[in-house]
Parts: structure tokens; C-alpha cells; sequence
């Protein structure tokens, strides 16, 4: 991937390079590098990577979300906000500036419902005609419709962005809003 001067062209970059990248190419096709590793790398996660070694960091919650994301071998799929979708979420919440502003319970489920068991490309996803229901770790769901919009239960949406990331531990779906379980 090259420089970027700005996110507009980190996300052009990003889906340049699942469109050519041969471990991309098929999202049936399992990539080589984990969700964890693809995250880090790509520079435009580096708030969602800071949430998952936040709640990791927490001795009473015990998670493992890092190791589960990194050196796992079941397969998740991620709905993975990017750090402007962070960054937005924090100018809407009064006194938050980052995520450990915010309880480490808190972050955990927002975390867990941005993932949802197996290897799910669009094809799974998003539905060609009814809104289709995506249970996710947190035990709660919402809907992707056929234009790719995510609707909460409690009607807050977002965007995919960049579907079929993937990875040797599942499907990355770039998501453009922190989806909120409340």
C-alpha cells in the first residue's frame, strides 16, 4: 500500500487493494494474513486496535480479543469501523476524547457487536432483496439491507463501505459508523 496524504486516500488505497490484492481476489479464499495483522497494518484502525488491547488490558473482563483476533484460528467476520468512524463517535459523546474515556464493559460489547461468527462475504451479508438479520458475539443482531446499510435495533445505521476483506481468520466488511448496541 502506498503513503497517504489524507483517509479519503487511505480508504481508496484500501480498496484498491482488496479489488487487485490476489489474497482478496475471492473472499471464499482464505488470506494470509489474520484480522488482527490486516488491522494493524493498514494505518486507518488504529482506534479499533486500541479498543480490543483496552478491554484486552482489563484483568476483570478477560477477554483475549487481541490473541482471538490475532493468532486464532475460528473464523469471525468483522463489521471494522474505521478511525473516523471512532472519531465521530467521540465528538458526539461529551468528555470523550479517546476510547479509554469510555468503561472497558461498555467498549467490550460495542466491540462484540461489530463481529459475527464465521466467514461471511457479502454473499452472506447482504441481501438481495429482504433486510437479512446478523447475529453477533454480543447475542444481539441487526439488519444489513441490499444497499448496505446496517440498522441497529434501536434504528441507528451506518454504512459498508469496503466489503470482503480477507483474511486467514475470516471477512473484514469496513463499516463508516461505530455501531452502538443501545
Amino acid at each position: 500500500m502506498t503513503s497517504c496524504n489524507n483517509d479519503d486516500d487511505m480508504d481508496l488505497d484500501l480498496i484498491e487493494q482488496s479489488k487487485n490484492d490476489e489474497t482478496n481476489a475471492s473472499f471464499d479464499k482464505k488470506g494470509e494474513k489474520s484480522i488482527a495483522t490486516i488491522a494493524i497494518e493498514n494505518g486507518n484502525f488504529t482506534q479499533l486496535v486500541a479498543a480490543l488491547s483496552y478491554v484486552d488490558a482489563d484483568p476483570e473482563l478477560n477477554t483475549n480479543l487481541v490473541d482471538m483476533f490475532l493468532n486464532g484460528k475460528d473464523q469471525y467476520t468483522v463489521f471494522a469501523p474505521t478511525d473516523d468512524a471512532f472519531n465521530d463517535l467521540y465528538s458526539s459523546l461529551p468528555g470523550v476524547t479517546g476510547i479509554t474515556d469510555l468503561p472497558a464493559e461498555l467498549v467490550l460489547d460495542v466491540l462484540l457487536y461489530h463481529v459475527a461468527e464465521g466467514r461471511r462475504g457479502s454473499n452472506s451479508v447482504v441481501p438481495k432483496k429482504n433486510d437479512k438479520t446478523i447475529e453477533t458475539l454480543l447475542g444481539e443482531s441487526f439488519t444489513v439491507s441490499s444497499d448496505l446499510t446496517i440498522t441497529t435495533f434501536t434504528g441507528k445505521t451506518s454504512n459498508i463501505e469496503t466489503p470482503d476483506i480477507s483474511a486467514s481468520n475470516g471477512i473484514i466488511h469496513i463499516v463508516g459508523a461505530v455501531i452502538l448496541p443501545i
